[in-house]
């Protein structure tokens, strides 16, 4: 298996503040809109160095969308930041109206995404926004696994014309992707190359699948990693040349079991490929306060239930 190295717990939100002051400093067209969260979604320093291109809308979500809407007209690169429920739930028919279906060039940026928000509890953990999003004609999804990967598909969908939905989190964790890398939106990466399994995993599971490959490596299960940062437009061509080789598939998500990678994975098998499929993710549940760590291991989150996940499908894989 090879080898990643964790360069140092990180926030991944903080990825999209450093890409976001970069970002001011090399494109006059990045206008950054947030909704009272300045401090939380890590815009202090765009809003300090580019104040003229800085605007606080307060506890104003809808009304964040619509201006960042009418924002692209003149040529700006408008980017919203407020929590990942509140850029989804509370707008989507602001998001649907004025930015889907007129195909503005919005970029919503969500943080504090998932089941990892931790103590706020149920009411802030969203767990449904990635199926919300997708839903969306001209919606493009991204949901990257840590720092690095976060400030680098920050600039990269900057430089990607039309909307895009980018979901990271608050909590510290494990930094391993190459901070020089160039993200390709809809581009799969493979980590770790394997011929028993395929687990397929987005954000804060990719770590998490990582871990248990290694671990089934000391048992003689070979599996394949695959990191989906890009839940739309989803990577066909990887996912079907991958299941072809390995036969049977697990899918490892911070998000409900409905709507999420898993449901994409799927849905995309059952019309090219048929095969066995497990999904760790939460099952149809809202969540509650407690730790990030605590809450992932309560609701299947964590390495041990993605180990079990491949012993389960490689039972029921065809000989």
């Amino acid at each position: 298996m090879k080898e990643y190295t964790n360069s140092g717990s990180k926030d991944t939100r903080s990825g999209f503040g450093e890409a976001m002051h970069e970002l001011g400093k090399t494109n006059p067209d990045v206008v950054a809109l947030c909704a009272d969260l300045t401090p939380s979604m890590k815009l202090d320093a765009f809003a300090r160095d580019f104040p003229d291109r800085f605007i606080e809308v307060g506890i104003a979500e809808a009304n964040m969308i619509c201006i960042a809407a009418g924002l692209t007209i003149g040529g700006k690169i408008p980017f919203t930041g407020t929590f990942a429920n509140f850029s989804t739930a509370r707008v989507y028919d602001q998001i649907r109206q004025s930015v889907a279906y007129s195909n503005k060039n919005v970029k919503i940026c969500a943080s504090h995404a998932g089941i990892t928000l931790g103590e706020d509890g149920a009411t802030h953990q969203n767990m449904e926004d990635l199926g919300m999003m997708k839903m969306l004609q001209n919606m493009t999804v991204i949901n990257p696994c840590d720092f690095n990967q976060t400030k680098a598909a920050t600039l990269a969908i900057a430089k990607y014309v039309g909307p895009v939905y980018l979901r990271f989190g608050r909590p510290k964790v494990p930094n391993f992707t190459p901070p020089d890398q160039q993200f390709e939106i809809g581009k799969a990466l493979v980590l770790n190359e394997g011929t028993d399994v395929s687990i397929f995993a987005t954000g804060h599971l990719v770590w998490k699948a990582l871990e248990a490959c290694r671990i089934l490596g000391e048992e003689g299960i070979s599996s394949e990693v695959i990191n989906i940062h890009t839940i739309k437009p989803l990577d066909d061509e990887a996912i079907l040349a991958s299941v072809r080789k390995t036969g049977c598939v697990v899918t490892a998500e911070e998000h409900e079991r409905n709507g999420g990678l898993g449901d994409s994975i799927a849905q995309l098998l059952a019309r090219k490929y048929p095969l066995p499929v497990e999904m760790v993710a939460v099952d149809d549940s809202f969540g509650e306060s407690g730790t990030p760590e605590e809450l992932m291991k309560k609701f299947g989150l964590d390495t041990p239930d993605v180990i079990r996940a491949v012993k389960a499908v490689m039972a029921r894989k065809k000989s």
